[in-house]
């Protein structure tokens, strides 16, 4: 495997998640339900509703904004916003034919697609682009290998965000670091976004767990 393509090694833990325990939180590799759903509050507000914003001229909705599920898994965050009765627009993504392909059975309406964006193009932007656990685990990467693919795909994405990103890795700030986790340093973190990405963002480790969130906007 090209050292470039070493990040399909984070794909196949993933399917083998999804195979051994199936459709639940365990089958993308989140031990804990709870964690989860607070993971999807924060991750939602990325979002910077403005009521006098609108590109038409008209008085924006919530429906006027629609989100990019980068690395969707199995949809779950499509539950959520939907039991939160929420109507902002979704689209899935994610790179494993076998994770889209579960999402298009369970949610026929929806559209998944799968693709690598590091090879290829989407057809369109998204207001908000929500990259939830992506960056989390690096399996058996090195840690200079998956900050190369970090920053290869922060890059990428934001091209495809018309206002912003979300996005979590693993603090530095823990008791003990697991060697197959992403655990980034905040002065990393922020040398690599002014350089290349944009000054404009927010870390967010107000949530109690193990992990910090960032939202980078336009």
């Amino acid at each position: 495997m090209n050292e470039k393509d070493s990040y399909k090694d984070i794909v196949s833990h993933y399917e083998h998640c999804f195979q051994k325990h199936g459709d639940n939180c365990k089958g993308v590799d989140w031990p804990r339900q709870d964690d989860v759903f607070t993971r999807y509050d924060v991750m939602l507000d990325v979002i910077r509703f403005d009521p006098m914003c609108n590109s038409t001229g008209n008085t924006e909705t919530v429906s006027d904004i629609d989100i990019l599920d980068f690395g969707c898994g199995l949809g779950h965050l499509y539950d959520y916003i939907q039991s939160s009765n929420q109507t902002i627009g979704y689209t899935g993504l994610d790179i494993s034919d076998l994770f889209a392909d579960e999402c298009r059975k369970k949610y026929p309406g929806v559209e998944f697609l799968c693709k690598d964006i590091l090879k290829e193009d989407l057809e369109r932007n998204y207001s908000y682009i929500i990259m939830n656990g992506v960056f989390t685990e690096k399996v058996s990467l090195s840690y200079d290998e998956m900050k190369d693919y970090f920053e290869r795909m922060i890059k990428r994405v934001f091209e495809y965000a018309d206002r912003g990103i979300a996005f979590n890795v693993m603090s530095k700030d823990v008791d003990w670091e697991r060697d197959d986790l992403f655990h980034l340093p905040l002065n990393e973190l922020s040398s690599f976004l002014c350089r290349d990405i944009s000054r404009n963002y927010i870390v967010r480790n107000d949530y109690g767990l193990y992990e910090y969130t960032v939202y980078v906007y336009k």
